[in-house]
């Protein structure tokens, strides 16, 4: 499995209303500005010590921040710890707002 997957793929894996945790490690504040509906806010200080007691170790986790950068780094922290079906979402909800869903607030 690879460590990223695009915004488009994460898209059509809602539309199959496939189970899988979307799990948001920004902050309260970029949360609050822009969200991605089902998603879970665990900001990507507070992973390493909620991840075990809120994460299942076998569910696909995508995981997203603003541009890609935070959830690629928590995404091999995760697949470090086991979490083996890990992946980041590419280019974040920057480019979920700018090729899936325009009614997310750019900020």
């Amino acid at each position: 499995m690879d460590y990223e997957i695009t915004p488009e793929e994460v898209k059509a894996k809602l539309n199959r209303q496939e189970t899988f945790s979307l799990l948001d490690v920004r902050e309260p504040w970029e949360f609050e500005t822009a969200s991605i509906n089902g998603a879970k806010l665990m900001p990507m200080g507070d992973v390493p010590s909620r991840a075990h007691q809120e994460l299942d170790p076998e569910d696909e986790i995508v995981v997203l921040c603003h541009h890609g950068v935070r959830s690629m780094n928590v995404t091999v922290w995760l697949r470090q710890q086991g979490f083996e079906k890990a992946q980041s979402m590419r280019g974040g909800i920057d480019a979920w707002s700018r090729n899936v869903d325009g009614t997310v607030p750019k900020y």
